[in-house]
Protein backbone atom coordinates (compact mmCIF):
# COMPACT_ATOMS: atom_id res chain seq x y z
CA UNK A 1 0.00 0.00 0.00
CA UNK A 2 1.51 3.15 -0.58
CA UNK A 3 2.32 6.17 1.99
CA UNK A 4 -0.34 8.32 1.45
CA UNK A 5 -2.61 5.46 1.58
CA UNK A 6 -0.86 4.03 4.53
CA UNK A 7 -1.38 7.96 5.92
CA UNK A 8 -5.08 7.94 5.36
CA UNK A 9 -5.85 4.42 6.77
CA UNK A 10 -4.03 4.97 10.13
CA UNK A 11 -4.94 3.97 13.08
CA UNK A 12 -5.89 7.14 14.68
CA UNK A 13 -7.63 8.16 11.23
CA UNK A 14 -9.77 5.01 11.17
CA UNK A 15 -10.74 5.61 15.08
CA UNK A 16 -11.85 9.48 14.30
CA UNK A 17 -13.82 7.99 11.37
CA UNK A 18 -15.13 5.18 13.18
CA UNK A 19 -16.15 7.74 16.17
CA UNK A 20 -17.55 10.10 13.70
CA UNK A 21 -19.59 7.00 12.41
CA UNK A 22 -20.69 6.24 16.35
CA UNK A 23 -22.08 9.95 16.82
CA UNK A 24 -24.04 9.51 13.08
CA UNK A 25 -25.28 6.66 15.14
CA UNK A 26 -26.29 8.37 17.80
CA UNK A 27 -27.68 11.67 16.29
CA UNK A 28 -31.38 10.99 16.19
CA UNK A 29 -31.36 11.21 20.10
CA UNK A 30 -29.73 14.63 20.34
CA UNK A 31 -31.85 15.99 17.07
CA UNK A 32 -35.03 14.18 17.18
CA UNK A 33 -35.33 14.20 21.08
CA UNK A 34 -38.50 12.49 23.16
CA UNK A 35 -39.33 12.30 18.98
CA UNK A 36 -37.03 9.11 18.54
CA UNK A 37 -38.53 6.10 18.26
CA UNK A 38 -37.42 3.28 20.41
CA UNK A 39 -37.38 -0.04 21.98
CA UNK A 40 -40.86 -0.79 23.68
CA UNK A 41 -40.47 -4.15 24.94
CA UNK A 42 -38.36 -4.30 27.89
CA UNK A 43 -37.52 -0.80 28.14
CA UNK A 44 -40.57 1.81 27.51
CA UNK A 45 -42.77 -0.72 29.63
CA UNK A 46 -40.81 -1.11 32.10
CA UNK A 47 -36.83 0.01 32.85
CA UNK A 48 -37.64 3.99 31.96
CA UNK A 49 -40.25 4.40 34.19
CA UNK A 50 -38.75 2.30 36.74
CA UNK A 51 -35.89 4.82 37.51
CA UNK A 52 -38.27 7.96 36.84
CA UNK A 53 -40.22 6.50 39.27
CA UNK A 54 -37.04 5.91 41.38
CA UNK A 55 -35.44 9.02 40.69
CA UNK A 56 -38.41 11.25 41.45
CA UNK A 57 -39.60 9.37 45.12
CA UNK A 58 -37.17 10.54 47.35
CA UNK A 59 -36.44 6.81 48.38
CA UNK A 60 -33.23 6.29 46.74
CA UNK A 61 -31.62 5.40 50.25
CA UNK A 62 -34.61 4.09 51.75
CA UNK A 63 -34.63 1.21 53.43
CA UNK A 64 -35.18 -2.30 50.96
CA UNK A 65 -38.36 -2.80 53.38
CA UNK A 66 -39.78 0.95 52.21
CA UNK A 67 -42.89 0.93 50.32
CA UNK A 68 -43.18 2.80 47.07
CA UNK A 69 -46.83 3.35 47.19
CA UNK A 70 -47.39 4.51 43.63
CA UNK A 71 -47.11 0.57 42.82
CA UNK A 72 -49.43 -2.05 43.89
CA UNK A 73 -49.87 -0.19 46.90
CA UNK A 74 -46.14 -0.69 48.17
CA UNK A 75 -43.78 -2.29 46.09
CA UNK A 76 -40.78 -2.56 48.17
CA UNK A 77 -38.34 -0.67 47.59
CA UNK A 78 -35.64 -3.79 47.28
CA UNK A 79 -37.58 -4.43 43.98
CA UNK A 80 -35.69 -1.34 42.20
CA UNK A 81 -32.37 -0.46 41.34
CA UNK A 82 -29.80 0.26 43.89
CA UNK A 83 -28.95 3.29 45.23
CA UNK A 84 -25.29 2.75 43.52
CA UNK A 85 -26.53 2.13 40.29
CA UNK A 86 -24.64 4.31 37.92
CA UNK A 87 -27.77 4.75 35.64
CA UNK A 88 -30.30 5.73 38.43
CA UNK A 89 -27.67 8.92 38.96
CA UNK A 90 -28.10 9.95 35.22
CA UNK A 91 -32.21 9.87 35.74
CA UNK A 92 -31.57 11.74 39.10
CA UNK A 93 -29.83 14.71 37.17
CA UNK A 94 -31.45 14.89 34.27
CA UNK A 95 -34.63 14.46 32.36
CA UNK A 96 -35.80 10.66 31.53
CA UNK A 97 -34.66 11.22 27.62
CA UNK A 98 -31.67 12.81 28.47
CA UNK A 99 -30.40 10.02 30.67
CA UNK A 100 -31.07 7.61 28.00
CA UNK A 101 -29.48 9.29 25.49
CA UNK A 102 -26.64 9.66 27.68
CA UNK A 103 -26.67 5.93 28.49
CA UNK A 104 -26.70 5.09 24.97
CA UNK A 105 -23.46 7.39 24.48
CA UNK A 106 -21.90 5.68 26.99
CA UNK A 107 -22.42 1.98 25.90
CA UNK A 108 -21.30 2.64 22.31
CA UNK A 109 -18.19 4.65 23.16
CA UNK A 110 -17.21 1.88 25.88
CA UNK A 111 -18.04 -0.88 23.90
CA UNK A 112 -16.11 0.67 20.78
CA UNK A 113 -12.65 1.42 22.75
CA UNK A 114 -13.21 -1.47 24.97
CA UNK A 115 -12.84 -3.89 22.06
CA UNK A 116 -10.59 -1.82 20.39
CA UNK A 117 -8.26 -2.33 23.25
CA UNK A 118 -8.76 -5.91 23.83
CA UNK A 119 -8.36 -6.79 19.77
CA UNK A 120 -5.18 -4.94 19.83
CA UNK A 121 -3.44 -5.75 22.82
CA UNK A 122 -4.63 -9.48 23.39
CA UNK A 123 -5.93 -11.03 20.02
CA UNK A 124 -4.53 -9.17 17.24
CA UNK A 125 -1.47 -7.25 18.19
CA UNK A 126 0.54 -7.17 14.93
CA UNK A 127 0.42 -3.27 13.36
CA UNK A 128 -0.46 -4.08 10.16
CA UNK A 129 -4.03 -5.35 10.70
CA UNK A 130 -5.34 -2.43 13.15
CA UNK A 131 -8.28 -1.97 10.39
CA UNK A 132 -9.20 -5.37 11.26
CA UNK A 133 -9.14 -4.39 15.12
CA UNK A 134 -10.84 -1.02 14.52
CA UNK A 135 -13.45 -2.46 11.89
CA UNK A 136 -14.70 -4.97 14.14
CA UNK A 137 -14.46 -2.55 17.55
CA UNK A 138 -16.93 -0.49 15.89
CA UNK A 139 -19.36 -3.08 14.37
CA UNK A 140 -19.55 -4.44 17.80
CA UNK A 141 -20.22 -0.84 19.07
CA UNK A 142 -23.16 -0.24 16.66
CA UNK A 143 -24.89 -3.34 18.30
CA UNK A 144 -28.56 -3.13 19.28
CA UNK A 145 -27.52 -3.60 22.67
CA UNK A 146 -30.43 -3.39 25.49
CA UNK A 147 -30.55 0.00 26.59
CA UNK A 148 -31.04 -0.82 30.50
CA UNK A 149 -28.26 -3.22 30.18
CA UNK A 150 -26.06 -0.27 30.35
CA UNK A 151 -22.79 -1.77 30.23
CA UNK A 152 -23.86 -5.27 31.69
CA UNK A 153 -22.75 -6.46 27.93
CA UNK A 154 -21.50 -2.93 25.64
CA UNK A 155 -18.75 -3.24 28.61
CA UNK A 156 -17.49 -6.60 28.70
CA UNK A 157 -14.56 -5.79 25.97
CA UNK A 158 -13.34 -3.39 28.26
CA UNK A 159 -13.69 -5.47 31.54
CA UNK A 160 -11.76 -8.55 29.60
CA UNK A 161 -8.92 -6.10 28.48
CA UNK A 162 -8.32 -4.54 32.26
CA UNK A 163 -8.46 -8.51 33.72
CA UNK A 164 -6.31 -9.80 30.93
CA UNK A 165 -3.59 -6.55 31.30
CA UNK A 166 -3.87 -7.34 35.27
CA UNK A 167 -3.16 -10.90 34.78
CA UNK A 168 -0.29 -10.27 32.31
CA UNK A 169 2.11 -7.17 34.64
CA UNK A 170 -0.01 -7.89 38.19
CA UNK A 171 1.58 -5.59 40.29
CA UNK A 172 2.98 -3.63 37.27
CA UNK A 173 -0.39 -2.66 36.12
CA UNK A 174 -1.20 0.86 35.63
CA UNK A 175 -3.76 2.28 38.49
CA UNK A 176 -6.08 3.46 36.13
CA UNK A 177 -6.95 0.43 35.30
CA UNK A 178 -8.26 -0.77 38.99
CA UNK A 179 -10.14 2.70 38.34
CA UNK A 180 -12.26 1.55 35.46
CA UNK A 181 -13.15 -1.68 36.67
CA UNK A 182 -14.50 0.15 39.66
CA UNK A 183 -16.81 2.11 37.24
CA UNK A 184 -17.91 -0.28 35.37
CA UNK A 185 -19.16 -2.12 37.91
CA UNK A 186 -21.85 0.64 38.44
CA UNK A 187 -22.97 0.50 35.06
CA UNK A 188 -23.59 -2.91 34.83
CA UNK A 189 -25.13 -5.62 36.18
CA UNK A 190 -23.97 -8.65 38.26
CA UNK A 191 -27.07 -10.72 37.84
CA UNK A 192 -27.00 -10.51 34.14
CA UNK A 193 -23.58 -11.01 32.95
CA UNK A 194 -21.10 -10.06 35.35
CA UNK A 195 -21.60 -13.12 37.57
CA UNK A 196 -20.74 -15.72 34.77
CA UNK A 197 -18.31 -13.11 33.61
CA UNK A 198 -16.05 -12.93 37.06
CA UNK A 199 -16.25 -16.91 37.21
CA UNK A 200 -14.60 -17.13 34.24
CA UNK A 201 -11.87 -14.82 35.11
CA UNK A 202 -11.96 -16.94 38.61
CA UNK A 203 -11.58 -20.19 36.16
CA UNK A 204 -8.67 -18.48 34.23
CA UNK A 205 -6.86 -17.39 37.55
CA UNK A 206 -7.18 -21.42 39.10
CA UNK A 207 -6.01 -23.20 36.11
CA UNK A 208 -2.88 -20.81 35.79
CA UNK A 209 -2.58 -20.98 39.57
CA UNK A 210 -2.45 -25.28 38.95
CA UNK A 211 -1.08 -25.09 35.69
CA UNK A 212 2.17 -22.13 36.82
CA UNK A 213 2.16 -23.24 40.22
CA UNK A 214 1.79 -18.58 40.55
CA UNK A 215 -0.85 -17.50 42.89
CA UNK A 216 -0.96 -14.14 41.11
CA UNK A 217 -2.53 -12.05 44.06
CA UNK A 218 -3.33 -9.14 42.03
CA UNK A 219 -5.34 -10.75 39.42
CA UNK A 220 -6.72 -12.84 42.02
CA UNK A 221 -8.16 -9.60 44.59
CA UNK A 222 -9.14 -7.75 41.75
CA UNK A 223 -11.90 -10.80 40.77
CA UNK A 224 -12.57 -10.68 44.18
CA UNK A 225 -12.81 -7.01 44.59
CA UNK A 226 -14.72 -6.60 41.88
CA UNK A 227 -17.54 -9.20 42.96
CA UNK A 228 -17.68 -7.86 46.69
CA UNK A 229 -18.39 -4.21 44.86
CA UNK A 230 -21.49 -5.92 43.19
CA UNK A 231 -21.95 -7.51 46.28
CA UNK A 232 -22.30 -3.99 48.17
CA UNK A 233 -23.91 -2.38 45.06
CA UNK A 234 -26.80 -5.47 45.12
CA UNK A 235 -27.33 -4.60 48.86
CA UNK A 236 -30.78 -4.65 48.01
CA UNK A 237 -31.79 -8.01 46.32
CA UNK A 238 -29.08 -9.62 49.18
CA UNK A 239 -31.52 -8.60 52.35
CA UNK A 240 -34.27 -9.45 50.23
CA UNK A 241 -33.50 -12.80 49.39
CA UNK A 242 -30.88 -14.04 52.24
CA UNK A 243 -31.83 -11.68 55.09
CA UNK A 244 -35.29 -10.66 54.82
CA UNK A 245 -37.45 -13.41 56.30
CA UNK A 246 -40.98 -11.72 55.78
CA UNK A 247 -40.47 -10.72 52.33
CA UNK A 248 -41.58 -13.40 49.71
CA UNK A 249 -41.38 -13.14 46.17
CA UNK A 250 -43.48 -14.13 43.33
CA UNK A 251 -40.10 -15.54 42.03
CA UNK A 252 -40.09 -18.28 44.40
CA UNK A 253 -43.20 -20.04 42.26
CA UNK A 254 -42.03 -19.22 39.24
CA UNK A 255 -42.29 -22.82 37.76
CA UNK A 256 -40.51 -22.66 33.81
CA UNK A 257 -38.77 -25.07 32.27
CA UNK A 258 -40.95 -27.56 30.49
CA UNK A 259 -40.33 -27.63 26.83
CA UNK A 260 -39.82 -31.19 25.10
CA UNK A 261 -36.64 -32.52 23.98
CA UNK A 262 -37.48 -31.13 20.02
CA UNK A 263 -38.72 -27.69 21.70
CA UNK A 264 -35.38 -27.65 23.42
CA UNK A 265 -33.23 -28.76 20.19
CA UNK A 266 -35.21 -25.84 18.35
CA UNK A 267 -34.55 -23.58 21.04
CA UNK A 268 -30.84 -24.34 20.94
CA UNK A 269 -30.63 -23.53 16.96
CA UNK A 270 -32.70 -20.49 16.91
CA UNK A 271 -30.38 -18.85 19.71
CA UNK A 272 -27.04 -20.35 18.08
CA UNK A 273 -28.17 -18.69 14.96
CA UNK A 274 -30.73 -15.58 15.65
CA UNK A 275 -29.59 -14.72 19.14
CA UNK A 276 -31.91 -13.50 22.03
CA UNK A 277 -34.03 -10.21 21.83
CA UNK A 278 -31.57 -8.93 24.64
CA UNK A 279 -28.51 -9.67 23.23
CA UNK A 280 -28.72 -9.81 19.33
CA UNK A 281 -25.36 -10.09 17.84
CA UNK A 282 -25.81 -10.13 14.53
CA UNK A 283 -24.10 -12.69 13.50
CA UNK A 284 -25.60 -15.16 11.42
CA UNK A 285 -25.46 -13.04 8.03
CA UNK A 286 -21.92 -12.33 8.08
CA UNK A 287 -19.84 -13.38 11.38
CA UNK A 288 -20.62 -16.48 11.26
CA UNK A 289 -20.40 -17.86 7.23
CA UNK A 290 -16.86 -15.77 7.88
CA UNK A 291 -15.74 -17.83 10.96
CA UNK A 292 -16.35 -20.89 9.20
CA UNK A 293 -14.32 -19.80 5.78
CA UNK A 294 -11.30 -19.03 7.99
CA UNK A 295 -11.25 -22.48 10.06
CA UNK A 296 -11.35 -24.20 6.63
CA UNK A 297 -9.06 -21.79 5.54
CA UNK A 298 -6.86 -22.77 8.41
CA UNK A 299 -7.54 -26.29 8.33
CA UNK A 300 -6.58 -26.64 4.96
CA UNK A 301 -3.02 -24.51 5.45
CA UNK A 302 -1.86 -26.27 8.80
CA UNK A 303 -2.77 -23.36 10.70
CA UNK A 304 -3.27 -22.61 14.47
CA UNK A 305 -6.89 -23.20 14.36
CA UNK A 306 -7.67 -24.05 18.59
CA UNK A 307 -8.47 -20.34 19.53
CA UNK A 308 -11.21 -20.26 17.10
CA UNK A 309 -12.74 -23.85 17.63
CA UNK A 310 -11.89 -23.32 21.56
CA UNK A 311 -14.15 -20.07 21.33
CA UNK A 312 -17.52 -21.60 18.26
CA UNK A 313 -17.37 -24.60 21.22
CA UNK A 314 -17.42 -21.92 23.87
CA UNK A 315 -20.19 -20.26 22.16
CA UNK A 316 -21.99 -23.70 21.49
CA UNK A 317 -21.80 -24.98 25.66
CA UNK A 318 -23.81 -21.44 26.36
CA UNK A 319 -26.57 -22.03 23.69
CA UNK A 320 -26.76 -25.47 25.14
CA UNK A 321 -26.63 -24.22 28.68
CA UNK A 322 -29.75 -21.28 27.73
CA UNK A 323 -31.85 -24.35 26.08
CA UNK A 324 -31.42 -27.21 28.93
CA UNK A 325 -32.35 -24.31 31.19
CA UNK A 326 -35.95 -24.56 29.48
CA UNK A 327 -35.75 -28.54 29.06
CA UNK A 328 -38.22 -30.37 30.82
CA UNK A 329 -35.48 -32.62 32.23
CA UNK A 330 -33.68 -30.27 33.90
CA UNK A 331 -37.04 -29.70 36.28
CA UNK A 332 -35.73 -31.62 39.09
CA UNK A 333 -33.22 -29.19 39.54
CA UNK A 334 -35.85 -26.66 39.78
CA UNK A 335 -38.14 -29.12 42.01
CA UNK A 336 -35.57 -29.47 44.78
CA UNK A 337 -33.54 -26.33 44.58
CA UNK A 338 -35.15 -22.52 45.20
CA UNK A 339 -32.09 -20.90 43.72
CA UNK A 340 -33.00 -22.41 40.33
CA UNK A 341 -36.13 -20.88 39.98
CA UNK A 342 -35.63 -17.41 41.57
CA UNK A 343 -32.19 -16.79 39.58
CA UNK A 344 -31.84 -17.50 35.47
CA UNK A 345 -28.87 -19.18 35.23
CA UNK A 346 -29.82 -19.30 31.30
CA UNK A 347 -28.09 -15.97 31.12
CA UNK A 348 -24.88 -17.02 30.95
CA UNK A 349 -25.52 -16.86 26.92
CA UNK A 350 -25.24 -12.82 27.50
CA UNK A 351 -21.47 -13.15 27.24
CA UNK A 352 -22.01 -14.90 23.52
CA UNK A 353 -21.40 -11.15 21.98
CA UNK A 354 -18.17 -11.00 22.96
CA UNK A 355 -16.54 -14.28 21.56
CA UNK A 356 -18.61 -13.48 18.57
CA UNK A 357 -16.65 -10.34 18.05
CA UNK A 358 -13.58 -12.11 19.38
CA UNK A 359 -13.79 -14.75 16.68
CA UNK A 360 -14.77 -12.41 13.84
CA UNK A 361 -11.46 -10.47 14.61
CA UNK A 362 -9.62 -14.10 14.86
CA UNK A 363 -11.25 -15.05 11.42
CA UNK A 364 -10.57 -11.81 9.54
CA UNK A 365 -7.16 -12.18 10.22
CA UNK A 366 -6.62 -15.30 8.85
CA UNK A 367 -8.18 -14.51 5.90
CA UNK A 368 -5.89 -11.48 5.66
CA UNK A 369 -2.93 -13.95 6.19
CA UNK A 370 -3.99 -16.20 3.18
CA UNK A 371 -4.85 -13.89 0.02
CA UNK A 372 -3.44 -11.25 -1.44
CA UNK A 373 -6.52 -9.21 -2.34
CA UNK A 374 -7.85 -10.11 0.91
CA UNK A 375 -7.25 -6.42 2.53
CA UNK A 376 -10.57 -4.83 0.16
CA UNK A 377 -12.31 -8.18 0.95
CA UNK A 378 -12.35 -7.79 4.65
CA UNK A 379 -12.86 -4.17 4.08
CA UNK A 380 -16.20 -4.74 2.11
CA UNK A 381 -17.11 -7.53 5.15
CA UNK A 382 -16.46 -4.63 7.73
CA UNK A 383 -18.85 -2.36 5.83
CA UNK A 384 -21.41 -5.14 5.36
CA UNK A 385 -21.31 -6.18 9.37
CA UNK A 386 -21.46 -1.97 10.32
CA UNK A 387 -24.18 -1.66 8.14
CA UNK A 388 -26.30 -4.50 9.86
CA UNK A 389 -25.53 -3.04 12.77
CA UNK A 390 -26.48 0.64 11.55
CA UNK A 391 -29.98 -0.07 10.51
CA UNK A 392 -30.66 -2.04 14.05
CA UNK A 393 -30.63 1.44 15.49
CA UNK A 394 -33.58 2.34 16.68
CA UNK A 395 -34.74 5.09 15.38
CA UNK A 396 -34.26 2.94 12.05
CA UNK A 397 -35.30 -0.03 13.29
CA UNK A 398 -38.45 0.72 15.05
CA UNK A 399 -40.00 3.79 12.76
CA UNK A 400 -39.83 1.34 9.93
CA UNK A 401 -42.06 -0.74 12.41
CA UNK A 402 -44.27 1.98 12.96
CA UNK A 403 -44.19 2.11 16.95
CA UNK A 404 -44.79 4.86 18.68
CA UNK A 405 -42.02 7.65 19.61
CA UNK A 406 -40.81 8.25 23.20
CA UNK A 407 -43.05 11.57 23.69
CA UNK A 408 -46.14 9.57 21.67
CA UNK A 409 -45.59 6.33 24.21
CA UNK A 410 -45.80 8.08 27.26
CA UNK A 411 -48.35 10.94 25.79
CA UNK A 412 -47.84 13.27 29.24
CA UNK A 413 -50.21 15.61 28.05
CA UNK A 414 -53.15 13.80 27.21
CA UNK A 415 -52.85 12.19 30.94
CA UNK A 416 -52.44 15.73 32.43
CA UNK A 417 -55.87 15.26 30.94
CA UNK A 418 -56.79 12.62 32.63
CA UNK A 419 -55.67 13.88 35.76
CA UNK A 420 -57.80 17.33 35.35
CA UNK A 421 -60.75 15.73 34.69
CA UNK A 422 -60.41 13.31 37.52
CA UNK A 423 -60.11 16.65 39.92
CA UNK A 424 -57.98 14.30 42.88
CA UNK A 425 -54.70 14.22 44.30
CA UNK A 426 -53.49 11.02 42.65
CA UNK A 427 -52.23 9.47 45.59
CA UNK A 428 -55.62 9.48 46.87
CA UNK A 429 -57.21 6.99 44.21
CA UNK A 430 -55.52 3.57 41.91
CA UNK A 431 -55.76 2.79 38.84
CA UNK A 432 -55.49 -0.05 36.57
CA UNK A 433 -54.94 -0.51 32.66
CA UNK A 434 -56.08 -2.63 29.84
CA UNK A 435 -55.19 -2.79 26.48
CA UNK A 436 -51.87 -0.53 27.71
CA UNK A 437 -49.54 -1.14 28.96
CA UNK A 438 -49.47 0.13 33.20
CA UNK A 439 -45.78 1.90 33.27
CA UNK A 440 -47.55 5.03 30.85
CA UNK A 441 -50.45 5.87 34.03
CA UNK A 442 -46.96 5.53 36.19
CA UNK A 443 -44.38 7.51 34.12
CA UNK A 444 -47.59 10.03 34.43
CA UNK A 445 -47.56 9.89 37.99
CA UNK A 446 -50.72 7.90 38.57
CA UNK A 447 -51.07 4.98 41.25
CA UNK A 448 -50.93 2.24 39.59
CA UNK A 449 -52.14 -1.65 41.44
CA UNK A 450 -51.37 -3.21 37.85
CA UNK A 451 -47.63 -3.02 37.41
CA UNK A 452 -44.20 -5.06 35.35
CA UNK A 453 -41.22 -5.71 38.28
CA UNK A 454 -38.55 -8.31 38.29
CA UNK A 455 -39.62 -8.93 41.98
CA UNK A 456 -43.39 -8.66 43.63
CA UNK A 457 -44.70 -9.96 46.88
CA UNK A 458 -46.47 -13.03 46.22
CA UNK A 459 -49.46 -12.38 48.17
CA UNK A 460 -50.18 -9.33 46.07
CA UNK A 461 -49.79 -11.22 43.29
CA UNK A 462 -52.42 -14.12 44.78
CA UNK A 463 -54.93 -10.95 45.62
CA UNK A 464 -54.22 -9.12 42.11
CA UNK A 465 -55.03 -12.65 40.15
CA UNK A 466 -58.59 -12.74 41.37
CA UNK A 467 -59.32 -9.52 39.55
CA UNK A 468 -58.19 -11.13 35.84
CA UNK A 469 -59.07 -14.84 37.34
CA UNK A 470 -62.55 -15.01 34.65
CA UNK A 471 -60.34 -14.14 32.57
CA UNK A 472 -57.21 -16.49 32.48
CA UNK A 473 -59.80 -19.59 32.93
CA UNK A 474 -60.47 -18.81 29.19
CA UNK A 475 -57.38 -18.73 27.85
CA UNK A 476 -55.26 -21.51 29.09
CA UNK A 477 -51.57 -19.81 27.72
CA UNK A 478 -52.53 -16.59 29.29
CA UNK A 479 -53.34 -18.33 32.53
CA UNK A 480 -49.50 -20.23 32.74
CA UNK A 481 -47.64 -17.28 31.51
CA UNK A 482 -49.16 -15.83 34.67
CA UNK A 483 -49.00 -18.31 37.24
CA UNK A 484 -45.71 -20.09 36.14
CA UNK A 485 -44.09 -16.24 35.72
CA UNK A 486 -46.15 -13.89 37.06
CA UNK A 487 -43.67 -10.47 36.77
CA UNK A 488 -46.37 -8.92 34.68
CA UNK A 489 -49.43 -8.04 36.89
CA UNK A 490 -51.39 -6.89 33.92
CA UNK A 491 -55.25 -6.79 33.46
CA UNK A 492 -54.92 -9.47 30.73
CA UNK A 493 -57.61 -10.32 28.44
CA UNK A 494 -58.10 -13.25 26.77
CA UNK A 495 -59.25 -11.30 23.53
CA UNK A 496 -56.16 -9.74 23.33
CA UNK A 497 -53.67 -12.06 24.39
CA UNK A 498 -50.32 -10.66 24.86
CA UNK A 499 -51.13 -7.54 22.85
CA UNK A 500 -50.86 -4.02 24.53
CA UNK A 501 -50.32 -1.67 22.08
CA UNK A 502 -53.72 -0.49 20.04
CA UNK A 503 -53.48 3.37 18.32
CA UNK A 504 -56.44 5.31 18.09
CA UNK A 505 -56.74 4.17 14.53
CA UNK A 506 -57.53 0.69 15.71
CA UNK A 507 -60.61 -1.02 14.81
CA UNK A 508 -60.72 -3.51 17.86
CA UNK A 509 -63.37 -2.98 20.65
CA UNK A 510 -63.40 -5.62 23.91
CA UNK A 511 -66.55 -7.14 23.34
CA UNK A 512 -66.83 -9.24 26.52
CA UNK A 513 -64.65 -8.60 29.45
CA UNK A 514 -65.11 -10.64 32.25
CA UNK A 515 -62.99 -9.35 35.37
CA UNK A 516 -63.78 -9.40 38.83
CA UNK A 517 -64.60 -5.62 39.45
CA UNK A 518 -65.45 -6.18 43.25
CA UNK A 519 -61.72 -8.32 44.03
CA UNK A 520 -60.52 -4.96 42.18
CA UNK A 521 -62.78 -2.20 44.34
CA UNK A 522 -61.44 -4.23 47.87
CA UNK A 523 -57.79 -3.90 46.63
CA UNK A 524 -58.43 -0.03 46.29
CA UNK A 525 -58.85 0.40 42.54
CA UNK A 526 -61.02 3.08 41.31
CA UNK A 527 -60.22 4.13 37.53
CA UNK A 528 -59.84 1.74 34.94
CA UNK A 529 -57.84 2.74 31.67
CA UNK A 530 -58.03 1.56 28.34
CA UNK A 531 -56.95 1.66 24.80
CA UNK A 532 -60.23 -0.18 23.62
CA UNK A 533 -63.86 0.39 24.40
CA UNK A 534 -65.28 -2.28 26.60
CA UNK A 535 -68.59 -2.84 25.21
CA UNK A 536 -70.05 -4.63 28.67
CA UNK A 537 -68.40 -1.92 30.68
CA UNK A 538 -72.33 -1.83 32.34
CA UNK A 539 -72.62 -5.54 33.44
CA UNK A 540 -69.37 -5.79 35.02
CA UNK A 541 -69.65 -2.97 37.43
CA UNK A 542 -68.03 -0.62 35.11
CA UNK A 543 -69.22 3.29 34.51
CA UNK A 544 -67.92 5.28 31.47
CA UNK A 545 -66.92 9.02 32.24
CA UNK A 546 -65.36 9.83 29.02
CA UNK A 547 -62.60 9.20 26.67
CA UNK A 548 -59.22 11.38 25.70
CA UNK A 549 -57.13 11.82 22.55
CA UNK A 550 -54.61 14.25 21.77
CA UNK A 551 -52.78 15.40 18.47
CA UNK A 552 -49.43 14.68 19.83
CA UNK A 553 -49.88 10.92 20.93
CA UNK A 554 -51.35 7.75 18.94
CA UNK A 555 -53.77 6.52 22.10
CA UNK A 556 -57.50 7.01 23.01
CA UNK A 557 -57.64 6.39 26.74
CA UNK A 558 -61.00 5.26 27.56
CA UNK A 559 -62.34 5.85 31.42
CA UNK A 560 -63.94 4.10 33.21
CA UNK A 561 -65.21 4.71 37.10
CA UNK A 562 -65.28 1.33 39.45
CA UNK A 563 -68.59 1.28 40.52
Amino acid sequence: MSSTASKLFSTRNLIILSCFIIIAYLLPYFILGENTHIRVHDNLDSNIVWYKILSESGMIFSSPDAPLDQIINGLPRSALQSAFDGVVWLYVLFDPFTAYTMNQTLMRFAAFFGMYFLLKNHIIKEDKQRFITVGVALSFALLPFWPSGALSIAGLPLALHLFLSIRKFEIKTPKRYFFYLFLITFFSSFILTFIFFLSLMGMIWLIDWVRKKQFNPTFFFSIVGMTFIYLIKNYMLIYSMFINSNFVSHRDEMDLGYNDFLETKKLFLENFFKSHTHVLDLHNELIFPVVLVAFVIGLVKKQNIIPILSLLILNIFFTAIYALWYWEGTRFLKDNYMIFNTFNFSRIHFLKPLIWYILFALALFIIWKNFKLSRFIIIAILIGQCYLGFVESEEFKYSKANTPTFKEFYATELFSNIDNYIGKDKKEYRVVSVAMHPTIAQYNGFYTLDTYNNTIPIKYKHDFRKIIEPELKKNKHLKTYFDSWGSRLYMFVDQLGERYVFTKNSKYTIENLNINTKELKNLGGDYLLSGLPIDNYKDIGLKFETSFEHPDTNWIVYLYYVE
